[in-house]
């Protein structure tokens, strides 16, 4: 007697296929859940437009690098929620999320992202602070007398 395992669709809140396709970003403190859809080329982060969240123009690049690199701009939509971190932080979380989401997407994405360095997380992080200590290397001003 065999088994065999069958692979379903994720299913949605409604018990329906869900067709949307998700990756999980993090840079610095920040954290980005993507869901990207087969659409028209939606961008939102946070419920709001992607130039509302993301005012400087070196962020919202390195948010469509991943859509721009595998040629995918205007052929999906993606929803993102973001929090913790600076807005430099956020867009590196978000960018990651999305790559990610594209390589579950299609898989022939993967070598073109990663030859991209879209799929590697930055490691990153603050030092923390030592006990008798200014900070994570700043020492107490020393004083001979």
């Amino acid at each position: 007697m065999t088994e065999t395992t069958t692979l379903e669709a994720p299913r949605s809140r409604g018990g329906y296929p869900d067709p949307s396709f998700r990756g999980t970003g993090r840079r610095k403190t920040a954290v980005a859940r993507v869901r990207i859809l087969p659409g028209s080329g939606v961008l939102q982060i946070n419920g709001r437009d992607l130039d509302v969240h993301f005012p400087r123009e070196i962020d919202q690049n390195r948010v469509l690098e991943p859509l721009r690199v595998t040629r995918a701009l205007g052929k999906y939509d993606v929803f993102a929620k973001v929090e913790g971190g600076g807005i430099t932080g956020q867009a590196g979380a978000v960018s990651l999320g999305i790559a990610r989401a594209l390589v579950r997407a299609d898989a022939s994405f993967e070598p073109v992202l990663r030859a991209a360095g879209l799929l590697t997380r930055d490691p990153r992080m603050v030092e923390r602070k030592k006990y008798g200590q200014k900070g994570a290397r700043a020492r107490f001003q020393f004083s001979k007398r």
